[in-house]
This record gives C-alpha cells, structure tokens and sequence, in this order.
C-alpha cells in the first residue's frame, strides 16, 4: 500500500510540472465540483473555490505552490475581462434612467463600507496601508447570486429596478475607489520600508514630512494616466471593430487589444482594473451597436472565470483560517461589512426619500460577495509591489487573501438565503 501511495506521488510531482496538465485537472475538477455545488443549492463558485481548495499545495498539492506563479497570467486576464464588463455597465442612457437616488444610495454604502472596515480593522491593530486595501475590497458586492434569486422568483418591479440598479454601479464604484486607495497604500508600504532602509542606516531625511502628499498625488497621477489608457483602448477596440460582422473577428481583436493594454498597465504600473474599465465605458458609449462586442466575448469567459476561481481557492490554507488573528481579522470583517453594507443602503434610502419597504430591505441584498472582492485582493498579490514588500508584509498580504477568501465563502452561503427573503419581503409592494 506504501509503494502504491509513493508511487502516485511521484506521479502527481511528473504530471504537475507541466502548465497544460494543471490548467486542464483545474477546468475539469471545477466543472465537476461546481455542478455537485449546484445540486445542493450552493452557487457554482463555491464549487470552484472548493476545487482549488482540493487541489491546492496544502490539500492534494496537484497544483504545487510553484506552480501558481505561473498561473498569475490567468488572474490578470479574468481582471481585465471583469473590469470591461463592468466599465460597459456605465452606458449613459442607462445612468439617466437608473435617476439620481440610486447613485445616492450606491456611494453611501460604499463609503460607509469602506469606513466601517478600515477603522474596525485598525482598531483591532492592523496596518493601515491592509486595512484600507480590506476596506475599499469589502464594499464589493456579488450581483450573480442575487440576479438567479430574482430570475427564479420571477420578480419584477420597483423594488428590484433599485436593486438592479445598485448592484450595477456598485462594484464599478469599488473598483474605482480600489484603483485609488491601493495607488495611496502602496505608496505607504514603500514608505515604510524606504523609512525602515533609512533608520537601518542611521540617516534622517527632513522630506519624509511631505510623504504623505507625494503619496497622494503619485495615486491620482496613477488613476488619471490609467483612465488616459483605458479611453485609448477603448477607442482603438471601437475603431477596429466598426465594420467587423463576423463575431470571431470582433472576439479576437477586441480580446488582442485588452491583453496588450492590460500588460501594459502592468508594465507601467497602471492600475489594468481602471484600465480596462474605462475603455468598457467608452465602447459602450461610441454606439448602441458596440454591445456585439460583450456578446462576442462571452463564449471566451466561462472557462477563465471558472479557472480565476479556482486559482483563488488553491490560495485558501484551512490551516490559516484557525488561527486566532484570522479568525479575528475575519470575523471583524465580514461583521463590519454587513452593518457598512446595511447601514449606507438604509441612509442612502433615507436621504433619497425611498419608499419603506425599499428603505428596510434593499440592504439585505448587498451581502453577497465573490469574483470582483477575490479578483481585487489576487491582483495585490500578482502586483510587482510584491517584489518590493518585506517579508513582513508579505505575509500579511497572504493574510489578506485568506480573510476575503473566508468572508466569500461566509457569503456565498448566508447571502443567497437572506437576499432571497428581502426580495420576496421586498417585492410585496408590487404585490
């Protein structure tokens, strides 16, 4: 029985070399775990997640640690095919129609969110630079689960315009106010560290007082030279495609276009979130008929959503997850969240003059959270920031990771269930 076991092992350590065999064990075990998911009315990520889980170093180690710096690649594709798709969600004939009150209701909770989870976080001693990262993470929210609970229950009405309408801006809005706060922490981190480099070596440096505003305008210089490159992306797709029928074509060229600029942003140090979500915004608005171009991509997502899933479960150590300051740091978060996420959809309602049962309900809806909060805290990780980090921080980013890792699955199963509830509660008024 040992020589069979040692000889498996060698086995797995042979066949896991190889890039192709990894991708391809990763898309068939997510696929399988993701439909025994759904039979027992768990979201299809959540298997996904499981998956990696199985097949991460710390389980079976079919995808060894080595392995998953070259899979970053996929990470930062999923990124930029999100942050289009988002971006496209910023059509303006929309916005109009979704009013201002929606707008109001979107920025309060995210502000509030981010609030909520970056002074809990600080208060329970972590770093500021991580706990405005979780903070600005946290104010995702997952619209696929609560989109299946309302096609399922065929509703219909105010009520769900408005939560259509939130969940829409909602992750558009993270992705800005993420773009900006890791532009400022990153620049804290490096701070520290030069600081650390320069008390190491007994040399003070009178400009460090001014750090903070130098920090502060290399963030937005960021933002604006990201936006500058998305919009010339977006153009670029618009131009090249214009007179394309053929769907493929419009699939490749458009697909050609992301990956250059999003290595770009990379390269340069742009943000690619940014990035490809301005040039979303700017496809959607050159022309109605630029909307062929997100249903061209559509067949080329589903298999790198499901591997991005799974590449995040391979991140998650059950080991990690007991011990006392995750479980803390955990704990904090995902309870901070939930009162942030509340809490702004409830004021937002208020200061708009919303109707009651909208104002009491349309919180719960916000719980959810999944691919964009994953997809935000991985980016950290596949970052040349990384590179710059002390082990210190290292390690605290892996913290980050599993803590957005356990708040995901901790929604994943208890959002579902109570968006279902508040969307039935809510939905009366149409009744």
């Amino acid at each position: 029985m040992e020589l069979i076991f040692e000889y498996l092992v060698s086995l797995r350590n042979l066949l896991s070399q190889h890039p192709l065999f990894t991708v391809g064990i990763m898309l068939v075990m997510g696929y399988f775990i993701g439909t025994l998911a759904e039979k027992v009315k768990l979201p299809e990520i959540t298997g996904f997640i499981l998956a990696g889980l199985i097949m991460g170093s710390t389980v079976t180690g079919i995808v060894p640690h080595e392995m998953e710096e070259s899979l970053k690649v996929v990470t930062e594709v999923a990124l930029g095919l999100i942050a289009l798709t988002i971006g496209g969600e910023f059509y303006w004939a929309k916005l109009k129609r979704m009013g201002r009150e929606v707008v109001i209701i979107t920025v309060v909770q995210i502000v509030l969110t981010f609030g909520a989870v970056s002074i809990g976080l600080v208060l329970f001693d972590m770093p500021l630079p991580f706990a405005l990262l979780l903070g600005a993470i946290a104010s995702a929210t997952a619209p696929a689960a609560t989109v299946a609970i309302v096609q399922s229950l065929r509703a219909h009405g105010v009520f769900i315009d408005y939560l259509y309408g939130v969940v829409a801006l909602d992750d558009a809005g993270c992705v800005i106010l993420f773009s900006i706060v890791f532009a400022i922490a990153s620049g804290m981190l490096l701070g520290d560290n030069a600081a650390a480099e320069a008390v190491g070596h007994a040399v003070v440096d009178s400009s460090l007082g001014h750090g903070g505003a130098a920090v502060i305008g290399h963030a937005l210089l960021e933002v604006l030279l990201s936006i500058i490159a998305g919009l010339i992306s977006g153009v670029a797709v618009h131009f090249a495609t214009w007179k394309k029928q053929n769907s493929n074509e419009i699939m490749i060229i458009t697909i050609g276009i992301v990956f250059l600029f999003t290595a770009m942003a990379v390269i340069f140090r742009l943000s690619p979130l940014l990035v490809n979500m301005a040039a979303g915004a700017v496809i959607i608005n050159f022309s109605p008929k630029n909307h062929r171009i997100f249903r061209a991509l559509e067949p080329f997502t589903p298999p790198i959503y499901a591997l991005f899933f799974v590449i995040a479960g391979t991140e998650l150590n059950p080991a990690v997850l007991i011990q006392k300051d995750i479980l803390i740091f955990g704990i904090v978060y995902i309870s901070l969240r939930a009162i942030g996420k509340y809490g702004g959809v409830y004021i937002g309602c208020r200061v708009s003059k919303v109707k009651s049962v909208i104002t009491k309900h349309l919180g719960l809806c916000m719980l959810p959270q999944a691919g964009v909060a994953i997809g935000l805290v991985l980016m950290i990780q596949a970052s040349p920031l990384m590179h710059q980090l002390s082990p210190l921080q290292i390690l605290m980013v892996d913290r980050m990771v599993n803590i957005v890792l356990l708040s995901v699955f901790v929604n994943e199963l208890v959002g579902p269930p109570v968006s279902r509830y508040a969307i039935i509660k809510g939905n009366e008024m149409e009744g």
